[in-house]
């Protein structure tokens, strides 16, 4: 075992809380060890917010240790071992040592406290996060070669890969996510044994595989980690529509890989993405899912033309279905459902703009309908060029250039990020004469649409263009024919 400061472990310095928890477990007679994610991270040279302990101390005794010390506690996790707590902005979490398993037919985990930390780190995920930091003498315990395989950029597990997967078949995807997150390999061990045990991962809640989905697609290279999936199997439990992109190789090669073009459009949505202070910061999950998911209702919509082409006609509207519906069943928040599907709807709305020309009111409905998502649509359309044609790359980058040039002149002249008619619905019932009601939606959709076809108009020529528009209704006919009738009535 080492010490960390015998000058063979490089780290950054050592939050003052991680020796002073050391140091107040030690004088109430207890063990604690810094461990986990946390040791791993000092080896990357990098300190986390979020600190995970262990020790011999029940959760009664973690308590009587922390109360008065820590800024505030909390309970939540106390039948599995786990006391949380907040100090100086660090999020920390001590729990007794334990081990856990899964019945194989249930999703929650069975605990059972245990005595030794050896036991417990046998008992983690991969040896990588299988390291301890004995506090307060800053020893660190490495029993199954975590430092060796993080410096080797390779996940393995401390016992059988099996075996760990039987206990927690989340770790399978978590596999996948430090693929993505560290730029590491799976071992040939680790990955066999998540094809054999793939299915294992339907007994995870949406929830749980949701949250691991988007750890992997915010990472450094979620491409490789998404690869991983579709390779292992996994993808075809928790994103099966993505793992048909790869079922749809075509071997006679009359049409490009759809997978693989995926992935490509994918690490250049992330190439994509600004620093913290421009229009889309990265990691940006939703232009990097929409990335991901952007053509996969190509299958279903696929095409042998007769002369030998293939078609995928309307699949960016069958594929913003396909992905709605595979985000609402991991349970994602319905903002991001839209957002997503929205993206994957409008990513063909550009093609063809190069060759034709827009009319300055189809630039105008562009800008409308993509709304907030403006700027992420951008990005997605240029990460969507993966071809290898310089030509054509050229001039599809060109075509997109001059179509932010319109959008930014006509967003000098007007509004376009928040489009309205010329009336509001108050001044339509007022000019109109008529109350609430279908009658004013279909006037406010018509000013609109005039809006979009030919810009702004001054108060005199919005009123003009809606007693024009009203005179060729049939209600404005009616309240014509009553008010005649009336007349009449009056009159005799």
């Amino acid at each position: 075992m080492a010490h960390l400061f015998d000058g063979s472990v490089p780290h950054p310095p050592l939050p003052g809380v991680i020796p002073q928890l050391g140091e107040m477990f030690q004088a109430a007679g207890f063990e604690l060890s810094l461990v986990g994610g946390p040791v791993r991270d000092l080896f990357l040279g990098r300190v986390s917010p979020d600190l995970d302990f262990t020790t011999d101390a029940r959760p009664d005794d973690i308590l009587s240790v922390v109360r008065g010390w820590c800024d505030a506690y909390w309970e939540i996790g106390r039948e599995f071992g786990t006391i949380g707590m907040r100090k100086d902005g660090f999020q920390i979490e001590i729990t007794t040592y334990r081990a856990e398993a899964y019945d194989p037919e249930s999703r929650k985990p069975v605990v059972a406290f245990g005595e030794k930390l050896e036991d417990d780190l046998y008992r983690r995920d991969f040896t990588m996060n299988s390291m301890a930091l004995r506090l307060p003498q800053l020893e660190l315990v490495d029993p199954f070669g975590g430092v060796r395989d993080l410096h080797a950029g390779v996940v393995r597990t401390p016992g059988a890969p099996s075996s760990s997967f039987s206990d927690d078949p989340l770790r399978m995807m978590r596999a996948a996510r430090f693929a993505s997150q560290l730029d590491v390999t799976v071992a040939p061990e680790v990955f066999d044994a998540m094809k054999d045990m793939a299915g294992r991962i339907e007994i995870i809640s949406a929830e749980r595989v949701r949250d691991e989905l988007v750890k992997l697609i915010n990472g450094r290279s979620p491409a490789a980690g998404m690869d991983l999936l579709v390779e292992s199997g996994l993808a075809g439990y928790v994103l099966p529509e993505v793992a048909a992109l790869k079922l749809e190789m075509d071997e006679h090669h009359r049409h490009k890989d759809v997978y693989q073009h995926s992935l490509t459009v994918l690490r250049q949505a992330c190439e994509q993405e600004t620093g913290p202070d421009g229009p889309v910061p990265g990691p940006d999950f939703i232009l990097r899912f929409a990335a991901l998911m952007h053509d996969v209702g190509k299958p279903a919509t696929r095409r042998f033309e007769p002369a030998g082409s293939v078609s995928f006609l309307h699949h960016d509207v069958v594929g913003a279905k396909l992905t709605a519906k595979r985000m609402k069943a991991l349970r994602f928040d319905n903002d991001t459902i839209k957002a997503v599907s929205r993206l994957v709807e409008l990513h063909m709305r550009f093609y063809g703009y190069g060759d034709a020309g827009w009319s300055d009111s189809a630039v105008r409905r562009y800008v409308t309908d993509a709304g907030p998502l403006l700027e992420r649509l951008h990005r997605l359309t240029r990460s969507d060029v993966t071809t290898r044609n310089r030509r054509k790359a050229e001039r599809l980058a060109f075509a997109y250039d001059d179509l932010e040039e319109r959008i930014a002149k006509l967003a000098e002249q007007e509004e376009l990020a928040s489009i309205r008619p010329d009336l509001d619905g108050s001044q339509i019932m007022e000019l109109l004469g008529i109350r609430p009601g279908p009658v004013v939606g279909r006037a406010y959709r018509y000013l609109l649409e005039e809006r979009m076809e030919n810009g702004p108009a001054s108060p005199g020529e919005a009123e003009a263009k809606l007693r024009a528009w009203w005179q060729e209704q049939p209600e404005s006919r009616q309240e014509t024919g009553e008010a005649e009738l009336n007349k009449t009535e009056e009159n005799s």
